[in-house]
């Protein structure tokens, strides 16, 4: 009998599958083969998108019209699939209702989430995924998981009409690795526009080895290496030259000015390697954000530094300072902006937990 999770599944994708397809076919991006039956199909990248094969395929499993099967390759329009000699791992989402704000566009949690879902698909399309949340093989047999240090996310509106995704709308997100030191591991991506293929987000991160059991950090085993090592690739172009290196200031009670306390953690803000998934500490971090400018202005640039963990039991508290600054621009024009500092830290001992920073760009200035 079908589980509840699977149905769900299937039919959330089926959707994502028909606003695809539907959208494609407006653009003009859709082309049209014929079947044996004499009726018309959509076809992209050589399959039909209604479920059966048209071209070369790894076996000849039909499923339902209007359904997206489990297997990746079925649909690798909308699965993902490997591009450029298979460094690139590349994949197509439908911005959904459900991931939208209060102005009617994606979330920097939204972007954040479609970036690690993307990464998480690389690692299993790679063959690499062990029983961890994104480790392999090798990983898993020693109880280790990447965790990120740092993350570097940098949104361009989408000018000139307006400053991030719509519901729905169609992204293309494309994600590489490479390697950071000896023992960590460098993740960037790209997301376009799908109609225009306009690069909108550009971001990069640095991931490190933790053991799961000890929670400290470890050396990278040769045996991992030599799992993920023919995944690097630095002949790429870097998604963002991470020139954001300068030491993110520290706040505190004296020289923040806003603090928003008793933030606390739920069951559901877990994630599978238990701890609070890093997704979670942004929605947090805005909490201490005034909402004058949540209006007015939207979210350009945000640098993220990932002290330690937290646990579900832990108490937060947000603390975020905010400055104007004039920016030059190209045409020798100039705009305002603003740009903040935040931390995020234990409630009881101050612990560190995030400190970041950020830049705010006029809604009514898109560039």
């Amino acid at each position: 009998m079908e589980s509840w999770f699977s149905r769900e599944k299937r039919l959330n994708m089926g959707f994502c599958d028909v606003m695809i397809r539907r959208e494609m076919r407006r653009s003009g991006l859709v082309a049209k083969a014929k079947t044996s039956k004499s009726h018309s199909v959509d076809v992209i990248n050589g399959r039909k998108v209604n479920g059966v094969y048209v071209g070369e395929a790894p076996n000849k499993t039909k499923i339902a019209t209007g359904l997206v099967n489990d297997v990746p390759e079925m649909n690798s329009y909308l699965m993902g699939r490997f591009v450029e000699d298979r460094f690139i791992y590349r994949q197509t989402f439908i911005i959904r209702s459900y991931e939208i704000g209060p102005d009617k566009t994606a979330t920097m949690e939204t972007l954040m989430n479609l970036l690690q879902e993307t990464a998480l698909n690389h690692v299993m399309s790679s063959g690499l995924a062990g029983n961890g949340f994104g480790a392999t093989h090798e990983m898993s047999l020693r109880k280790l998981i990447w965790v990120v240090t740092r993350i570097n996310i940098q949104v361009r509106s989408i000018a000139p009409v307006r400053d991030m995704f719509d519901r729905g709308d169609i992204i293309e997100i494309d994600t590489w690795v490479d390697a950071a030191g000896k023992n960590g591991m460098r993740r960037d991506w790209i997301i376009r526009e799908y109609k225009t293929q306009q690069v909108i987000t550009r971001a990069t991160s640095t991931w490190v080895i933790m053991n799961r059991i000890t929670r400290r950090l470890a050396k990278m085993p040769e045996q991992v290496r030599e799992e993920v090592t023919p995944f690097f690739t630095s002949r790429l172009s870097i998604a963002i030259a991470d020139n954001d290196s300068e030491k993110i200031d520290k706040l505190d009670d004296e020289t923040a000015e806003r603090i928003r306390q008793d933030l606390e953690p739920r069951w559901s803000d877990m994630d599978a390697n238990q701890h609070v998934n890093n997704v979670k500490y942004i929605g947090w971090i805005l909490e201490s954000v005034p909402i004058r400018v949540l209006e007015n202005y939207y979210l350009a640039s945000m640098t993220l530094e990932y002290r330690r963990e937290c646990r579900q039991s832990d108490l937060l508290q947000s603390l975020t300072s905010i400055k104007e600054k004039i920016a030059n621009c190209a045409d020798n024009s100039t705009r305002k902006q603003l740009e903040s500092v935040h931390l995020l830290q234990m409630q009881n001992n101050k612990d560190e937990i995030v400190r970041a920073r950020s830049v705010w760009k006029c809604k009514q200035n898109l560039l």
